[in-house]
């Protein structure tokens, strides 16, 4: 039996990811690069295209995680656990991530070095808006400013956001001239 047959009849002719038919290719996982069943998935188009460019990744799509993940297939589990880890920022991928079991070497695997890119941490604010270093907003609701007894009132305009990095939920700003950290769930971007 060839390669690819063996790979479409243990992936039963779908995407071992999100279990769409359509425009089904294999996938190597990296680092590894020998082609064997082991070493591949197959993969539908639109995951294949989001995994190689981190910046088209809809966190809804890969909501499919949650029934892959428990593939018996060791590289299906690498792929859904290093996908997985790029959006622990939705909270539900943190969950599916310490809910996810993988022997020791599959896990090795998993978190080898120069797998996927990192996908970029993107603030978004209440409604969906990108926010952006410099930009301006407004407080959405009443904010008590921890280790101070100041509250920030909703309406206030905070001039000047900095992003914060490593966490796509937070942002820092000026209120009554006090540097704080704010939620961006409590932001509207001003236009």
């Amino acid at each position: 039996m060839s390669l690819s047959d063996t790979l479409i009849e243990r992936s039963e002719s779908k995407c071992e990811l999100c279990k769409s038919t359509d425009d089904l290719s294999s996938y190597t996982v990296p680092p590894k690069t020998d082609e064997t069943a082991e070493s591949q998935i197959v993969v539908c188009a639109t995951c294949h295209s989001q995994i190689q460019d981190p910046s088209t990744m809809d966190s809804n799509h890969w909501r499919c995680l949650n029934d892959s993940m428990w593939n018996e297939t060791p590289a299906v589990q690498v792929m859904a656990y290093r996908l997985l880890n790029r959006l622990k920022g939705e909270g539900w991928a943190q969950d599916l991530i310490e809910m996810m079991y993988m022997e020791e070497s599959t896990m090795k695997w998993a978190q080898e070095e120069g797998d996927l890119p990192d996908a970029p941490v993107i603030h978004k604010d209440s409604n969906g808006n990108i926010l952006e270093a410099g930009d301006t907003v407004t407080l959405i609701q009443d904010l008590n400013v921890k280790g101070s007894s100041l509250t920030a009132k909703r309406g206030t305009a905070v001039r000047r956001i900095r992003l914060v990095h490593d966490n796509a939920e937070h942002i820092e700003g000026k209120v009554d001239g006090q540097q704080i950290v704010i939620l961006t769930k409590f932001v509207k971007k001003s236009l």
